[in-house]
């Protein structure tokens, strides 16, 4: 009898550690860029952790871009795309910060990506709805404040490094 007592304190013990550690994290990002090699200043968002509600396993990535670069995009809207970043990448970006979120946070946050995914038409806009613009929703739905300086819609590590002031509370890395 003792021993199965302590079999089950055991998986007990277990079960509460793996509950105690289901989060999700989401860490923004962005990468310089290296011209012409077509990786240009770009901003993104990744995911990792467990869901606590289902133990669903995260690890992912996101980011906003036009479908084709090309001089179409200096003229106005064009067809956009979500991007997936390699891994290779995420280890030579700028991670500026990283937040804990709820699932239901997950969820709405995942719940935007697709809406820009699906979004018929030319939805990017190098002006209006780039890759900051994808990320600063990505931030305003979990709560941070957020703002588009005319300056800064092209300079993804810029605005990064303004979102992380403009929160203090993140303790952000500032990156040159």
């Amino acid at each position: 009898m003792g021993r199965f007592l302590r079999l089950l304190a055991a998986l007990l013990a277990l079960v509460s550690a793996a509950a105690a550690s289901a989060e999700v994290r989401v860490t923004f990002h962005s990468f310089n860029g290296s011209m012409p090699f077509g990786r240009f200043p770009h901003a993104f968002v990744a995911f990792e952790g467990t869901l606590e509600g289902t133990g669903e396993r995260v690890h992912e990535n996101f980011g906003w871009s036009a479908k084709t670069i090309s001089p179409a995009i200096l003229a106005g809207p064009v067809y956009g795309t979500i991007l997936i970043e390699k891994e290779k990448w995420l280890t030579k970006t700028n991670s500026h910060f990283t937040i804990t979120l709820t699932d239901a946070q997950y969820r709405r946050v995942r719940a935007e990506v697709e809406a820009f995914r699906t979004h018929p038409g030319k939805y990017y806009s190098l002006d209006d709805r780039n890759c900051i613009h994808f990320v600063g929703r990505m931030a305003e739905l979990i709560g941070l404040k957020v703002d588009y300086p005319k300056n800064l819609l092209r300079k993804p590590r810029e605005w990064l490094n303004r979102i992380g002031t403009l929160n203090p509370q993140l303790k952000a890395k500032t990156f040159r």
